[in-house]
C-alpha cells in the first residue's frame, strides 16, 4: 500500500514507522526532518511543516494514498486542516486519539470502546474528544473514511513510563532510584495500570489500515495486560539493582500542590484503575497478540536508557521538589505518631 504519515518519527509512530517498513509499503513521512535520519532507507520524507498548506499541497499534488495518518493533531483547528489536504486523496484517515478521554472517574474499570468519553480533569484529553467529533461528523455528512485510534500509556526505548515525573521526563526519577533515594508514588500504589510498548502497538495498528470495516470506528489499541504502579516502580528499581524506597502520596494532594499539573495527569488520567476489553480491535485483527510484558519492557528501557547519556535528562527542580513533598509528608507522619 501507499501510506503517508503527518509525523511518523515519534514515540507512538516510529514503530509503525518501522514495521510497514520491513513489510515492504510505500511509505512517506511529511515532517520537519527532526529525526528523520533514523530511518530505514525505504522510507520517503516530505520535509515541510504541516502548517503551510500551501507548500504541502504542492509536495503532494497528483499524490494518492491507501491512507494517510494523523499522529500530531491536538486540536480541532489541525484537523479542519487536515480535511482540506487531504480530502478526496486518502482511501482511509486514521486519527491518533487518547484513551485518557474515557470517562472519569470510571463507572466501570473494564473499558471497551462504548465507554463514555468525558474527562473534567484534562484539557488535552477533551481535545481529542472534540476531534474525534469533529471527524466522525464528517465520516456521516460526507463519508470522509475515519477511522479512530486511542492509545492508553504507550512508551518505547527512550522513556521510562512513569506515574509521577517533572517536565523533563522520567530519567530523575530513575536516578533517584539508583542513588538510593526515595521515591513518590501516588496513591498506595495498588491501582491497575496498563503500558504498552511501542512495538506491540504498531501491530494492532498495522492490521486496521487497509481494512474497510474500520472505517467510521474507533479502537484503543494497548497490551491488554494491567499491573500495579508498585510493580512499575519494582521493575525498574530491580532493573538498576536498586532496593525501592517508595513514598505514598495521594493523587488529590500532588494536584492540589500546583506546582506540575498532575490534576491532568493524574486524576485525569493515571490515578484511576484502568482495564482495556481489547474484543473490537481482535475481531478485525484476529492475530493482535502483544509479546512485551510491563516488566521485561520497562527492564530493556532502562538498560537501553542507561547506555544512551543522551536520554539521561537531569532535572533538578522536580529533584529538589521530590526531596521537599517527601520531607513534608514524614514531618507529618511524625506528628502524627506523636
Amino acid at each position: 500500500m501507499k501510506i503517508l504519515f503527518i509525523g511518523g518519527t515519534g514515540t507512538i509512530s516510529m514503530a509503525i514507522t518501522r514495521l510497514l517498513s520491513s513489510q515492504g509499503h510505500e511509505l512517506w513521512l511529511l515532517n520537519r526532518g527532526n529525526r528523520n535520519q533514523e530511518l530505514p532507507e525505504n522510507v520517503h520524507t516530505i520535509c515541510c511543516d504541516i502548517n503551510d498548506e500551501a507548500d504541502v499541497l504542492s509536495k503532494i499534488d497528483g499524490m494518492q494514498f491507501d491512507c494517510v495518518g494523523e499522529f500530531i493533531g491536538f486540536v480541532p483547528e489541525q484537523l479542519e486542516r487536515d480535511y482540506r489536504l487531504f480530502k478526496g486523496r486518502t482511501k482511509q484517515f486514521i486519527y491518533i486519539s487518547s484513551a485518557s478521554a474515557y470517562q472519569k472517574p470510571l463507572r466501570n474499570y473494564v473499558i471497551t470502546e462504548e465507554t463514555p468519553l468525558e474527562n473534567p480533569y484534562w484539557e488535552y484529553s477533551r481535545n481529542k474528544k472534540a476531534c474525534e467529533e469533529y471527524l466522525l461528523k464528517l465520516y456521516k455528512k460526507e463519508g470522509f473514511p475515519v477511522t479512530i485510534v486511542r492509545p492508553s500509556h504507550t512508551y518505547d526505548e527512550r522513556s521510562v513510563p512513569l506515574g509521577v515525573h517533572g517536565e523533563k521526563g522520567s530519567w530523575q526519577v530513575v536516578q533517584r532510584i539508583r542513588e538510593g533515594k526515595p521515591v513518590i508514588i501516588h496513591g498506595d500504589g495498588t491501582s491497575l495500570w496498563t503500558i504498552t510498548h511501542n512495538s506491540d502497538f504498531a501491530k494492532g495498528y498495522v492490521g486496521l489500515i487497509g481494512n474497510p470495516k474500520a472505517i467510521g470506528e474507533a479502537f484503543h489499541i494497548t497490551c491488554g495486560m494491567s499491573v500495579t504502579w508498585n510493580q512499575i516502580y519494582q521493575a525498574i528499581a530491580d532493573a538498576v539493582g536498586m532496593e525501592l524506597h517508595p513514598v505514598y502520596v495521594s493523587s488529590e494532594t500532588l494536584a492540589e500542590l500546583g506546582d506540575y499539573d498532575f490534576v491532568g495527569s493524574l486524576i485525569g488520567d493515571k490515578a484511576a484503575s484502568v482495564v482495556f476489553d481489547q474484543s473490537k480491535l481482535k475481531q478485525l485483527v484476529p492475530d493482535y497478540s502483544p509479546t512485551i510484558t510491563a516488566y521485561q519492557g520497562i527492564q530493556s528501557t532502562v538498560h537501553y536508557v542507561l547506555e544512551h547519556e543522551e536520554y539521561q535528562i537531569p532535572d533538578p527542580e522536580f529533584d529538589a521538589w521530590c526531596d521537599a513533598v517527601i520531607s513534608a509528608v514524614s514531618a507529618l507522619k511524625t506528628s502524627f505518631r506523636a
